[in-house]
C-alpha cells in the first residue's frame, strides 16, 4: 500500500497528514500538529524557519513511526514570504509578509512600474506584502547584494530535506513577478526595477515534479527514507484541488485568509479585474481567479484580545444573541496587522459595540458582506453567474457564518469542513 505524508503549514498552525486509498477512497490520519506564527525581532514581524524546519522533521519522524513506508513527501505554505540565499548559505531573517517594510518602497516601484502595467503583465491583485515590494526593499537595502537565488517557505523546507533546490509554479505566482501570459517570471518587470537577472535564474517546475530523497542524517533522524516532491505548494493552491467539486463553481478556502474564487482556463488582467483587486494565480492546469479577504485573522485576533479562554462554540452563541447590526470593511488596512484588533474595529464603527458579542457578530458579518461584494465583482468581471458556494478549511465549520453568507450572497453554500488543503497536497503526490 502506498503512503504519503502532506505537511500543511499556515500562518497559525502546521500538521503532518498521511493517506492512502482504501477502497477508491483517500484515507487520512493527521499524525502531528504544531504551532507556528510570526516573531517581533528588530522592530519586524519574522518567521523563525529554523524552528519551523526543526517541527517538520519532528512530524516526519513520527510520521515514519507509525508508517514505516511512505512513498514520498510533499510541503504547502502560505504564498509571498521567501529565504534569500547567497550559494548554500541562507540570509536571515525570513521577513514576514504582515511586516510593515515595504510600505515605504510601494510608491517607488509603482513610480518605475506603474501598478495598471504591472497588473496587465502579471494579473496579481495588489497587496503592500507581495514579494515584488519586498524583493525591492531587500535591493534598495542592500540585502540582495551578491544574493544567487531565493526559495519560497515551502521550497526552502524541501532544500533543507533534500539539499536541492527547486522553485514551484503555483508559489511562484504569489510573487507578483510573473508574466501571465507565459508563466515566467516577467524580465521586463525585474529589468525595469533593477533587480539581479540571475536570481530569477532557477526554472520553474509544475505540482508533481520530485525534489530528491531525504539527505542521509535527516533520513536517519526521522527512520525513513522518502522522496520529497513539489505538491501545489501554495496552499490554496492545493486547497482549490482537494474540493471535490461537482463542475465549476464559486469557492473559498476559509483560513487565516479568505481566498474566494472560481478555475479559470486563462487570465484576465482586464481593468475591471484590476479595479476590483482580483488576482490570477497559479493552478494545477488552470487559473485561480480569487481576491483575498482578511478572513478568519479578524476573529482569530478578536478572541486572543477579548475572552482567550472562551471556545469558538461560546463565541458564536454570543454573536448569535447580539443584535448589532453594523459593519466594517474587513479588507480596510487598518485591519492587516493592529496593535489592537479590538481598537481596530472600535474606530472603525460610528456606534460602537458594548459586548464581546456585539464585536464576534460585527466581525461575522461583516465577513459575509465582503463575501457578497466580491463574487458580485466576480461574476461582473466573469459575465457568469454561480450557483454553489464551496466553503473548505476551518472557517467552514462555522455555521452561524454559513448562515450568514448564504443570506448575504443568495447562493447554495455547500460547506465542507475538510483539511482541503491536505487532501489536494496528497492528491498530486498520489497521481504523479
Amino acid at each position: 500500500m502506498n503512503y504519503y505524508l502532506a505537511i500543511d503549514i499556515g500562518a497559525s498552525s502546521g500538521r503532518h497528514i498521511v493517506g492512502h486509498e482504501e477502497n477508491g477512497e483517500l484515507v487520512t490520519d493527521e499524525v502531528y500538529r504544531f504551532l507556528n506564527g510570526v516573531k517581533r525581532r528588530n522592530g519586524h514581524l519574522v518567521w523563525n524557519v529554523k524552528t519551523l524546519f526543526s517541527e517538520v522533521v519532528k512530524g516526519i519522524k513520527k510520521s515514519f513511526k507509525k508508517y514505516p513506508e511512505i512513498r514520498s513527501i510533499a510541503i504547502d505554505t502560505w504564498g509571498v514570504d521567501y529565504v534569500l540565499f547567497k550559494g548554500d548559505v541562507e540570509l536571515s531573517p525570513c521577513y514576514a509578509y504582515r511586516d510593515r517594510r515595504t510600505e515605504s518602497v510601494i510608491d517607488s516601484v509603482h513610480g518605475i512600474v506603474p501598478f495598471e502595467e504591472l497588473y496587465k503583465r502579471t494579473g496579481i491583485q495588489f497587496q503592500p506584502f507581495n514579494t515584488i515590494y519586498q524583493l525591492y526593499d531587500d535591493l534598495r537595502s542592500g540585502r540582495l547584494d551578491n544574493v544567487t537565488d531565493f526559495l519560497m517557505v515551502p521550497e526552502y523546507l524541501s532544500y533543507m530535506l533534500t539539499g536541492v533546490k527547486k522553485k514551484e509554479y503555483t508559489n511562484a505566482t504569489t510573487t507578483g513577478l510573473l508574466n501571465a501570459a507565459t508563466g515566467e517570471f516577467d524580465g521586463e518587470i525585474i529589468k525595469k526595477l533593477g533587480m539581479p537577472k540571475a536570481v530569477f535564474d532557477m526554472p520553474l517546475c509544475a505540482p508533481g515534479t520530485v525534489v530528491g530523497k531525504l539527505k542521509n542524517d535527516i533520513a536517519e533522524e526521522v527512520g525513513g527514507q522518502a522522496e520529497v516532491v513539489l505538491c501545489a505548494s501554495h496552499d490554496t493552491a492545493s486547497a482549490v484541488e482537494g474540493i471535490p467539486m461537482a463542475g465549476d463553481e464559486l469557492y473559498i478556502s476559509s483560513g487565516t485568509w479568505s481566498l474566494l474564487g472560481v478555475k479559470l482556463d486563462k487570465p484576465l488582467c482586464d481593468d475591471g479585474s484590476r479595479m476590483a483587486n482580483y488576482t490570477n494565480e497559479g493552478g494545477v492546469g488552470y487559473i485561480r481567479y480569487q481576491k483575498n479577504i482578511m478572513g478568519m485573522w479578524v476573529v482569530n485576533e478578536l478572541k486572543k484580545e477579548l475572552c482567550p479562554d472562551k471556545t469558538f462554540s461560546d463565541i458564536v452563541a454570543e454573536a448569535e444573541r447580539s443584535d448589532f447590526a453594523l459593519t466594517v470593511d474587513v479588507n480596510a488596512d487598518c485591519f492587516l496587522s493592529p496593535k489592537s484588533m479590538k481598537a481596530a474595529f472600535y474606530n472603525a464603527l460610528s456606534v460602537k459595540p458594548k459586548t464581546v458579542g456585539d464585536y464576534f457578530n460585527c466581525a461575522y458579518n461583516s465577513l459575509a458582506q465582503s463575501y457578497k461584494r466580491a463574487i458580485e465583482e466576480l461574476e461582473s468581471n466573469v459575465g457568469k453567474t454561480y450557483e454553489k458556494l464551496y466553503i473548505v478549511g476551518g472557517g467552514a465549520k462555522n455555521e452561524y457564518l454559513n448562515r450568514l453568507t448564504k443570506e448575504a450572497t443568495c447562493k447554495e453554500v455547500v460547506a465542507l469542513p475538510i483539511e482541503a488543503t491536505a487532501l489536494g497536497n496528497l492528491k498530486i503526490q498520489s497521481e504523479r
